[in-house]
């Protein structure tokens, strides 16, 4: 199948963004000149353009010019979000499995890099988790915000970018799992305990262990109550 021009042009461009042709905050040349140097008109080339902006790769300022992001991970990856968001139901369940892969990594991580602030932050959140624990909605926000301090200490952008992304889609599975199974509150709270106690001694082994099971428990729980998720998001 041939590729368009548009295709080429995007092509052209990402490629001189990643030589350093045009490095990260730079500006672009006019569309006309740009188009010039890649060869291409210059209808493809604004297309281009637009395409590398919704990527967050270049950054249109009206009345300005075209800037490179700063191509920042975060950055980059902020569509990852919106892009699970639209995934089936029964891939909740991979972005479970992708999430018990990386997040007791990125909570060892953290045990070694966190700082006393952000370790009394963890340990207010789940303070909060205490007592809210009759509100399984709040309390699963709070859990939520619990794992982006953990996972922010570990000093990985990439690796927060990516458990961010993943996270609104499980977020719903959380919430059922609060509601239809009341007892299981009580064994989150007692597992963010051990998690925090883990970074607080500075262990990454042991963090790494917490956080594991605590991410096993919810896919576990998962696998069994799955039938009943989607049968949720059908009514």
């Amino acid at each position: 199948m041939a590729r368009s021009l548009t295709d080429e042009a995007i092509d052209r461009i990402r490629e001189f963004v990643r030589s350093g042709r045009f490095p990260a905050g730079s500006r672009l040349p006019p569309e006309h000149e740009l188009a010039a140097e890649l060869g291409i008109s210059r209808s493809p080339t604004r297309e281009a353009v637009k395409a590398l902006a919704l990527a967050r790769v270049l950054e249109v300022r009206r009345g300005d010019g075209t800037y490179v992001t700063s191509l920042a991970p975060g950055l980059l990856l902020e569509g990852l979000g919106n892009a699970v968001s639209l995934m089936q139901d029964g891939t909740v369940l991979e972005l479970t499995e992708v999430r018990r892969l990386l997040e007791p990594a990125a909570t060892g991580l953290a045990a070694t890099r966190i700082t006393d602030d952000r370790l009394r932050t963890v340990a207010e959140l789940l303070d909060a988790m205490q007592e809210a624990v009759e509100d399984v909605e709040r309390l699963t926000v709070l859990d939520a915000a619990f794992h982006r301090e953990v996972i922010t200490a570990a000093g990985n952008e990439t690796l927060t970018a990516l458990l961010d992304g993943i996270s609104s889609r499980t977020l719903r599975a959380r919430i059922w799992r609060g509601t239809v199974d009341r007892g299981a509150t009580h064994e989150t709270l007692s597992q963010h305990r051990a998690i925090y106690d883990a970074l607080a001694g500075r262990d990454p082994a042991v963090a790494t262990a917490a956080a594991l099971m605590h991410v096993d428990t919810s896919e576990r729980w998962l696998r069994d109550h799955l039938a009943e998720l989607r049968t949720l998001d059908d009514a």
